[in-house]
């Protein structure tokens, strides 16, 4: 009979952790925003404007209503020609080495920054289902 008590906590604790550990999304934009300045701001610039010609910019982006490929871009880095906006761009955007927690933050802030809106949080288990394949 204590197996099966035991067995029934362990299952308990383990549902709840999994339903009220996620960082709600307040937190993910706080510390997304300071993920991007650390990584991003260089050349998307603060404001998410990017440089024409050079870096696309992240504020209002068609490119960004991909989630699986912006994920891609951030976690595996990105190359070779991509249209934003109607402008083409043909650069190289390193990966920066981050976690998919970090990158799930700084996501969730780009695509809920400068006049961008996003209806869902993105998570850390998201984030790691990409592969670089996309």
């Amino acid at each position: 009979m204590k197996f099966f008590l035991i067995i029934y906590l362990f299952l308990f604790l383990n549902i709840s952790y999994n339903l009220f550990s996620k960082k709600p999304l307040e937190e993910s934009l706080i510390d997304g925003q300071e993920i991007y300045n650390d990584f991003c701001a260089q050349c998307h610039l603060e404001n998410g404007e990017g440089v024409k010609g050079v870096y696309p910019p992240l504020a209002k982006s068609d490119f960004l209503k991909d989630i699986n490929r912006t994920i891609s871009s951030i976690k595996y880095g990105l190359k070779g020609p991509i249209t934003v906006n109607g402008e083409n761009y043909n650069s190289i955007m390193v990966s920066q080495g981050l976690d998919d927690e970090e990158i799930a933050d700084v996501v969730n802030y780009i695509l809920n920054s400068w006049g961008n809106k996003h209806d869902q949080i993105i998570t850390e288990e998201k984030v790691s289902s990409i592969d670089e394949s996309i």
